[in-house]
């Protein structure tokens, strides 16, 4: 049984592995709309901000790049959850993997 879970596993981890090459270009923050004069709401512009090596940044957006910006901050939301579903498969594989060379171990008292 243990090795059909173990197949499984490898099975699920390889199809993640796949999506994962398949993504395309990324990158880290949120986009805000921001205008240079609150009150009358006029001067309308975007700020993406983002942390990289535990360095906090914001830049200025043209309107023009909002679209395709958009797109990239949302390829790297499925990167990181596809990272993390790889890690815990990976983890469930590290288990099951031990557990089937215990059951299979020749010093195993029964």
């Amino acid at each position: 049984m243990k090795t059909r879970e173990i197949t499984s596993l490898e099975n699920r981890i390889a199809t993640l592995r796949k999506r994962l090459a398949g993504l395309g270009p990324m990158r880290p923050g949120s986009i805000s709309k921001q205008y240079r004069d609150r009150e009358s709401r006029k001067g309308l512009y975007y700020q993406l901000s983002y942390t990289h090596k535990m360095q906090s940044r914001t830049e200025h957006v043209w309107p023009e790049h909002v679209k395709s910006l958009r797109k990239e901050l949302a390829e790297y939301k499925k990167h990181k959850k596809m990272t993390g579903e790889l890690i815990d498969l990976s983890i469930e594989l590290s288990k099951a993997k031990i557990a089937c060379l215990r059951q299979h171990s020749p010093s195993r008292k029964r």
